[in-house]
């Protein structure tokens, strides 16, 4: 098995099995979803991020001027056409914080295509936001519908095979407990001992999560490791003080901590871990058609947000700080081909 699938199921069990069951289901609905609120123009320089957002952002308008010299990059048909085509996978359900249908029903929200639309106003282009499922994503990429994909996409190797990527997240699992908890991670699996950990069952999360376990054992020590049926009920177990411990992928964690922050039993982050496991660290890059020449100025114009601070005050806004990169690379190295 490919690693692919793994890493998008990891991502949905961590923001609810019932989403992902729609969304998966969902693979043949037709590649569409028009640019909505929230955006920005070529002209305009202008654009909101968190925008609509439910409360999981904080709404911040950034300038972003164009670039020539990143625009003077860009394949002559795109520059000569004056707009990015940036594909998001998120039909039928959404996924916060990165893509979903934001509260006036209309505005295609969350960090993927906010960054789409950064990228889009430093190349001097208009952002075309098409939204689809996740398999009719790809499908639109390979017909040249879609120019670049900003929708949590993993870089592996095997994908290399059919796409160009420049970086531009962590791709991280999390360490969820209640706000008053003392516990962190601190980088270390022996921290662990003695605690009740929940994790979704046949997810990268839980393979790690065993993994720990074993050693622990060997070790003489040991933790508890606890499934439920949907994350409604891990959130129920967490704040009844069931379990110690949420492991899920950073983004549903970064999403929940800005759910519980004004209920009764707020949460926090308490440590990261690099999806891909120990040997890798895993990185979430914008997706273009192999060999189309877009790569290289998406990453340019990354590195242009990343050096000028909106790229920092984007994942500030989302509440996903923790996953920043230093720089965007064009195809860094990806999960490996035996990695499944």
């Amino acid at each position: 098995m490919h690693h692919e699938p793994t890493l998008r199921v990891r991502l949905l069990r961590g923001l609810g099995a019932a989403t992902a069951a729609v969304t998966l289901a969902g693979g043949l609905t037709a590649c569409g979803g028009a640019e909505a609120t929230g955006t920005a123009t070529a002209s305009s320089g202008k654009v909101t991020v968190g925008a609509e957002s439910n409360g999981a952002a904080r709404p911040t308008e950034l300038s972003v001027p164009v670039v020539e010299s990143l625009r003077a990059r860009l394949p002559e048909a795109v520059r000569e056409r004056g707009e990015l085509v940036v594909g998001v996978g998120a039909l039928p359900a959404g996924f916060p914080p990165l893509a979903y249908l934001g509260t006036d029903q209309k505005t295609l929200t969350g960090a993927e295509p906010d960054l789409g639309r950064l990228v889009a106003a430093a190349l001097g282009l208009k952002p075309v936001v098409k939204n689809s499922t996740w398999e009719n994503l790809f499908v639109g990429i390979d017909s040249g519908k879609v120019d670049v994909a900003f929708t949590n996409v993993t870089v592996t190797e095997e994908r290399k095979k059919k796409y160009e990527f420049a970086s531009y997240r962590q791709d991280n699992l999390a360490f969820e407990v209640l706000k008053d908890s003392p516990w962190n991670f601190d980088g270390d699996y022996r921290n662990l001992a003695g605690r009740t950990v929940a994790v979704s069952s046949g997810t990268n999360q839980e393979k790690i999560l065993l993994e720990w376990q074993k050693k622990l054992q060997a070790e003489g020590k040991d933790l508890t490791v606890k499934y439920f049926p949907d994350t409604n009920s891990v959130f129920l177990a967490l704040s009844g003080k069931k379990i110690d411990i949420n492991f899920a992928p950073n983004p549903s964690i970064a999403y929940h901590v800005t759910q519980t922050a004004n209920g009764s039993t707020p949460t926090r982050n308490a440590g990261a871990f690099s999806g891909a496991g120990e040997s890798l660290q895993g990185l979430i890059a914008a997706t273009a058609k192999k060999d189309s020449g877009l790569a290289e100025p998406v990453a340019a114009a990354i590195n242009h947000l990343i050096e000028n601070g909106q790229y920092e005050k984007l994942l500030a806004a989302w509440n996903l700080s923790n996953e920043a990169v230093k720089t965007s690379e064009v195809n860094p190295p990806g999960l490996p081909l035996s990695n499944s």
